[in-house]
């Protein structure tokens, strides 16, 4: 019987969860498997462009990301290399509604596993770069909102105006 994949509930700012440092995965479990896919599914649904496995509660070094080019999965990831600088607004499914300005690096590299344990490299600029340094950030218990220049503020009332 095929088991479809579930959404998972999003941790908000706040929960302590979102504060720990999360554990290297050393296999490819089916319970980690199904994990990869509920974090997917969540993304998808809650129309955000990263999620860390911490912000659906799980202490495990995974991530998804999907810019609009697909869907990048990585596990055990970690920045290699990091250069220039982009100031934008960020925001995180774990505290929705809120957006605010951070600094990251335009351009890194990153190294991660797939789902079969291999290793790859990926080479990002803009907003895919900003979006790996924000979930890696995540994996080590540390929120955007640590890093905001200025007010964090109201996504809906910017964009009434």
């Amino acid at each position: 019987q095929e088991v479809g994949m579930a959404l998972r509930t999003i941790r908000i700012l706040g929960d302590p969860v979102l504060n720990k440092v999360c554990r290297e995965v050393t296999e490819v479990t089916p319970k980690i498997k199904i994990l990869i896919d509920d974090m997917l599914e969540t993304m998808y649904e809650a129309e955000g462009v990263g999620l860390a496995a911490p912000q659906v509660g799980v202490l495990r070094r995974i991530v998804t990301i999907d810019i609009g080019d697909g869907p990048i999965i990585m596990i055990n990831p970690r920045i290699v290399s990091a250069d220039g600088e982009q100031v934008g607004g960020e925001a995180c499914l774990s505290y929705p509604g809120k957006a605010g300005q951070v600094t990251r690096p335009n351009h890194v590299v990153a190294r991660a596993l797939d789902e079969n344990m291999e290793e790859f490299e990926i080479e990002a600029t803009e907003l895919l770069a900003r979006a790996i340094c924000h979930e890696i950030d995540h994996l080590d218990g540390h929120m955007y909102t640590e890093f905001v220049e200025g007010d964090i503020y109201d996504v809906e009332a910017e964009e009434e105006e």
